[in-house]
């Protein structure tokens, strides 16, 4: 070791001067301008889905409509990529002690795309419409609101009364608002046929231009810089989202110089999106979390009440090369419930890579061995480690699955693995906890607030989504006090020490966040992307965006006419 030692600082002498000698014979340093930021331009973009309405109360099933609605329609609340709450048309808002009673101040020069100004009034409309919603929007959301009593102060505040302290009540709040002037004299049902949803007026960043159809069908969605925004306005002139059906085809229109951009980038585009020249790729976490629950209730396997064989099973799954082999690099390995990168997310130092021969000496050591003639499968006091592994009936879960079978096998284990319809997987199985292990994926798209009480508190085992049935006092403790608690410090705390017992407790193997990518031209400039919480959060920065080039490409299509298109809207 010595040795090495003066091998080492050797090499940093000898370095040090060369590097002098370097230095004195470098020529005076080039100041490299970055361009600077300019307005106008049109950026278009290839948006896989397709058209339905634009509307945000009818946007929560259909993402590409909710990409768009995000630069139309302006929310109270959004929240930046450390999931802490920003105002958007709500300018200020505070809270009583006891966390009952939110008054909100809206921006006093708000204005709608027509001019009008945003008023309270327009947010307690909006709020009706979510009660009304029924099958269109979110039952969990509909339900929320007709507990939440809403007071129009003024032209500029209002207050929401709640029937008990509830810390996630901002997340609530994330939804765009609709013009009580366009909309007030509509039931909800004539609004969801309504034509102004092919017309939309907002009061975002951006407002409607017009509509391109070929054939009666809408092809494109053309948007221009509102200049009256309330903020700073956008620096793009103009946006297009032009429709494809699958990432292939919009990576065919980018090939083609039809399009700047592709809103999403998967496995069957990658390879060749990651080697094209003068194209940047911005990839993020998405709001999903892929796990193994354990029934801690079911008697017949017993052993998953032991916490070293919980540990020894995650020891056991090789989950890099599922990460590697299966989702082609597009997520990251999991160490908990709560998303790293935001502010409730706590490093328990919990640090469970690939280990087989650690694995093996943790079923040993809770005494599970190879015995008899039996030399594959390990027992202790004639308890076998024989279990069903139950997976979502898709091809990439099955191929995950076959990964985690071979895996525990080679511990000693006996795994058989059976693939379900993800509906019949919900009611069936998880709701009416009949199942021994279960591989899901837990998406929370659009919930911002981390709240892992729903599925981690005692009191959900029955009838609730704590479908592990994790009866655990202190980490239930620590879940019913940050739900109440307003202060965002004493929240973490109590985050941090819910981590700290799911950590030690391990009630689930945390597998992996899968990752959302996509690609924007290196013209294109000012693109910044944190976490997301829906896939529309990629716009959070839309404002700061601009061209390097502002000429339009010479494919752009220029909408027919801003009149609404005869089209067919369906619910």
């Amino acid at each position: 070791m010595k040795n090495l030692r003066w091998q080492l600082l050797i090499i940093f002498l000898t370095g040090l001067v060369v590097g002098v000698l370097l230095l004195s014979e470098q020529p005076e340093p080039q100041q490299v301008k970055a361009p600077e930021p300019q307005e106008g331009g049109v950026y278009v973009e290839a948006l896989v889905g397709k058209f339905q309405r634009l509307n945000p109360v009818l946007d929560f099933y259909n993402p590409a409509d909710r990409d768009i609605d995000r630069l139309l329609f302006d929310r109270l609340i959004v929240f930046g990529e450390r999931g802490i709450p920003e105002g958007q048309l709500a300018e200020s808002w505070g809270m009583t002690k006891d966390g009952t009673i939110y008054n909100f101040t809206l921006h006093e020069n708000a204005r709608w795309h027509d001019g009008k100004p945003v008023t309270a009034a327009d947010v307690v409309f909006t709020i009706s419409m979510l009660r009304d919603g029924e099958g269109v929007v979110p039952e969990d959301i509909r339900a929320f609101w007709q507990d939440i009593e809403v007071k129009n102060l003024s032209d500029t505040s209002l207050q929401f009364l709640l029937p008990e302290p509830f810390a996630p009540f901002l997340d609530y709040l994330s939804f765009g608002i609709l013009p009580e002037h366009i909309f007030g004299n509509m039931s909800f049902d004539e609004m969801v046929d309504s034509q102004l949803n092919l017309q939309p007026i907002g009061s975002g960043p951006y407002q409607f231009e017009g509509l391109v159809t070929e054939s009666g069908n809408i092809q494109s969605v053309v948007l221009r810089v509102f200049e009256d925004y309330y903020q700073e306005p956008a620096l793009i002139e103009q946006i297009v989202f032009r429709y494809y059906e699958t990432p292939s085809a919009a990576w065919q229109a980018y090939k083609d110089e039809a399009v700047q951009g592709v809103s999403q980038v998967d496995d069957s585009i990658l390879d060749e999106v990651l080697v094209e020249p003068g194209l940047a790729m911005y990839t993020a976490r998405e709001p999903q979390l892929s796990l193994i629950l354990f029934n801690l209730n079911d008697q017949e396997v017993p052993f998953f009440q032991e916490v070293d064989v919980r540990k020894a099973f995650y020891y056991g799954i090789n989950r890099q090369k599922i990460v590697n082999q299966v989702l082609n690099g597009q997520a990251i390995l999991a160490d908990g419930p709560i998303f790293p990168g935001t502010w409730a997310y706590y490093d328990t130092g919990l640090d469970i890579n690939y280990d087989q021969e650690k694995a093996v000496q943790l079923l040993k050591d809770a005494g599970y061995v190879l015995s008899g003639e039996e030399t594959t499968l390990r027992t202790k006091d004639e308890v076998a480690l024989r279990f069903e592994l139950l997976y979502p009936d898709t091809e990439q879960h099955r191929l995950q699955a076959e990964i985690i079978q071979a895996n525990w096998e080679q511990l000693g284990a006996s795994v058989e693995i059976r693939a379900v319809p993800y509906a019949e997987l919900i009611t069936d199985h998880l709701e009416a906890r009949n199942f021994q292990a279960i591989l899901v994926d837990l998406n929370l798209s659009q919930t911002p607030d981390p709240d892992p009480y729903p599925f981690w508190d005692q009191v959900q085992a029955t009838g609730g989504q704590n479908y592990s049935q994790w009866d655990s006092d202190v980490a239930s403790d620590y879940l019913e006090q940050a739900r109440t608690t307003t202060d965002l410090i004493e929240r973490a705390t109590l985050y941090r020490n819910f981590q700290v017992v799911f950590s030690e407790e391990i009630p689930a193997l945390s597998l992996y966040y899968p990752v959302y990518t996509f690609a924007v031209s290196e013209q294109v400039a000012g693109v910044r992307v944190g976490p997301l919480f829906e896939s529309s959060d990629r716009f959070g920065s839309i404002r700061e965006w601009y061209l390097v080039k502002t000429q339009r490409p010479a494919t752009t299509t220029q909408p027919e006419d801003e009149t609404p298109v005869e089209t067919e809207v369906s619910q």
